[in-house]
């Protein structure tokens, strides 16, 4: 892995509070780590602890009060918003807990949606094939589970075949067996298309499938390690 991979993604002295005066709370308080190239990144860590406020950061919806975020070497405070709606489109993906599909297209229509976004979509008939949604192609979204949901919105996120793919509590909402479904279809997501995957979680057990944990408590990096022993996403429990 070059330099440049090694450093796909940096941030440097990241910081945010909101409110002011004695109602000024530091939400995050100077984050400094390194994410590789097709790297598998968890963001781990209780409520409150900056998880879900970096990840927003990091996908350029919100801001920073000080610091820099440099994503292949571009700078992202530099952009301006025009610019930075664009790397957006273009360059990252989005995996919420909520799947927010539009109620009146069919799954293949929903993903499609992201395709629109994109210079280079990925194939959309095999992705469906790859998210076990080929023979569901036509239904609504209130003909499907929840898990075949958060799969369309796994599919309209990645079918724009981003560099990074954010994922904010993406099995929060479903129960246990979907939940591993979820985890093994977005591996297989980070091992076909080698797409960075940084995933917001406060579930321990899924630190075990990552590449690479980023401990969060009370705005601060707490750990941040490269796991030796990492396991398939079959293999978890919880």
């Amino acid at each position: 892995m070059s330099e440049a991979e090694r450093k796909f993604l940096e941030v440097h002295g990241l910081k945010k509070s909101f409110g002011s005066g004695d109602t000024k709370q530091d939400v995050l308080r100077g984050l400094d780590f390194t994410v590789s190239k097709g790297e598998f990144c968890v963001l781990l860590g209780p409520s409150g602890s900056g998880k879900s406020t970096l990840l927003n950061i990091l996908g350029g919806i919100d801001g920073a009060d000080e610091g820099e975020i440099l994503i292949n070497g571009d700078k992202l405070e530099d952009m301006n918003e025009k610019s930075l709606t664009r790397y957006r489109r273009k360059h990252l993906g989005y995996v919420f807990q909520s799947y927010n599909l539009i109620p009146n297209l069919n799954v293949k229509e929903n993903i499609e949606t992201g395709a629109y976004l994109s210079d280079k979509p990925l194939d959309i008939d095999e992705l469906l094939k790859i998210l076990g949604l080929f023979e569901h192609r036509y239904k609504l979204p209130n003909q499907l589970s929840g898990g075949q949901q958060q799969r369309v919105s796994i599919g309209r996120a990645i079918v724009k075949n981003p560099d990074i793919l954010l994922c904010d509590e993406p099995t929060g909402a479903l129960d246990y067996t979907t939940s591993k479904e979820i985890l093994q279809l977005i591996e297989e997501v980070n091992q076909k298309y080698g797409n960075t995957i940084i995933m917001v979680t406060h579930n321990e057990a899924i630190r075990r499938m990552a590449d690479h944990v980023i401990k969060l408590r009370d705005g601060k990096i707490r750990h941040d390690d490269r796991n030796t022993e990492k396991i398939t996403a079959a293999e978890l429990e919880w």
